[in-house]
C-alpha cells in the first residue's frame, strides 16, 4: 500500500484546516454522531484499512457515536431508537460514504420512519463500482429530505495525500463543489493538459497549502470534472463527474463494493 509521511506540525495543520471546513456545517462543538458504518471495519485491516481511516478521521468531529451497523452489517434498530431518543431533537452529526447512507439508510428505511431533520449529515466517496445504484446529488438531496426530513445534506471531495483538504458542497446547489481558501483546483484537458475555461470539461487538478513533509501539493487526478463560474463571494466552484474512462477504480469508499455486488 502507498504510504504518506505526515510530521507532527502537518498534522496539526491539517487537523486545523479540516475543522475549519466542517465548521461551517456543523458549527464549533463536536456534536453527537450516526455513523452509517460497523464498528467492525475499524478492525478488519487489509483493504479496509482506508476505510477506517476515512471514519476516524471524521469521528473525531463528533461524540456519544452510534455505529449505525452491527459486526454483521446490519442496522442496529434498538440503538438508532435510543441515539434518537437522546440526540433526535438535535443538533446532530450523520457521517457515512455516499454508497453506504444510499443502501443503509436511504433504501432501508420507508418515508416518515425516522425523523431527522435535527440531522447534518457529511458524505463522500461516491459511487464509483455501484455505478448501477448511482443517483444525482440533487435526487440524493430530494430523497432524504422527503424520507427523513433531513434538509442539510453535504457531499465532500478530497484526497488521501491531501489530508486535511476537502472541497465541500454547496448548501444551496446540490452537486457543486466550493474550494477553501488554502486550495485551488484546475480543470485541464486530457490530451494536452491545457487549463480549461468555466463551462469546459476534463480532468481535474487539485492543489492545496497543507504538505509539509511529502510533495503532495499538487495533484492530477483521475477524475473528471469541470470548472463553474465563481459564486458571488468569489469562491472557486467546479463540479466532479466521475473517473476518468478506464481509469483504476481507488479510494476508502470502494473496499466495501466487491462485497455488496456479489
Amino acid at each position: 500500500p502507498s504510504r504518506v509521511a505526515v510530521d507532527a506540525p502537518g498534522a496539526t495543520l491539517q487537523a486545523k484546516a479540516l475543522g475549519a471546513v466542517l465548521g461551517d456545517v456543523l458549527g464549533p462543538k463536536r456534536l453527537p454522531m450516526i455513523l452509517v458504518e460497523s464498528r467492525a471495519v475499524l478492525k478488519r485491516g487489509g483493504a479496509h484499512t482506508a476505510r477506517a481511516a476515512g471514519v476516524l478521521g471524521l469521528m473525531k468531529f463528533g461524540r456519544d457515536h452510534l455505529f449505525l451497523l452491527d459486526e454483521d452489517d446490519q442496522i442496529d434498530h434498538a440503538g438508532l431508537e435510543a441515539f434518537l431518543a437522546r440526540h433526535g431533537g438535535g443538533p446532530f452529526a450523520l457521517f457515512g460514504f455516499t454508497f453506504m447512507v444510499w443502501q443503509h439508510l436511504a433504501e432501508a428505511f420507508a418515508d416518515g420512519a425516522l425523523d431527522l431533520s435535527g440531522g447534518v449529515l457529511i458524505h463522500s466517496g461516491g459511487w464509483k463500482r455501484l455505478e448501477d445504484k448511482a443517483v444525482d446529488p440533487g435526487a440524493f438531496r430530494d430523497l432524504l429530505r422527503r424520507r427523513f426530513g433531513l434538509t442539510q445534506c453535504f457531499n465532500f471531495y478530497g484526497m488521501a495525500e491531501q489530508i486535511g483538504t476537502i472541497h465541500l458542497e454547496d448548501p444551496t446547489e446540490a452537486g457543486v463543489l466550493r474550494c477553501p481558501s488554502f486550495a485551488h483546483v484546475i480543470v485541464r484537458d486530457p490530451v494536452t493538459l491545457t487549463a480549461l475555461p468555466p463551462g469546459r470539461p476534463g480532468v481535474v487538478q487539485v492543489m492545496s497549502l497543507l504538505p509539509r513533509s511529502y510533495p503532495g501539493h499538487s495533484l492530477l487526478t483521475e477524475d473528471m470534472g469541470v470548472m463553474l463560474e465563481p459564486g458571488a463571494d468569489g469562491v472557486l466552484r467546479f463540479r466532479i463527474h466521475g473517473r476518468a474512462p478506464r481509469a483504476e477504480v481507488r479510494g476508502c469508499s470502494d473496499v466495501y463494493a466487491p462485497e455488496v455486488a456479489s
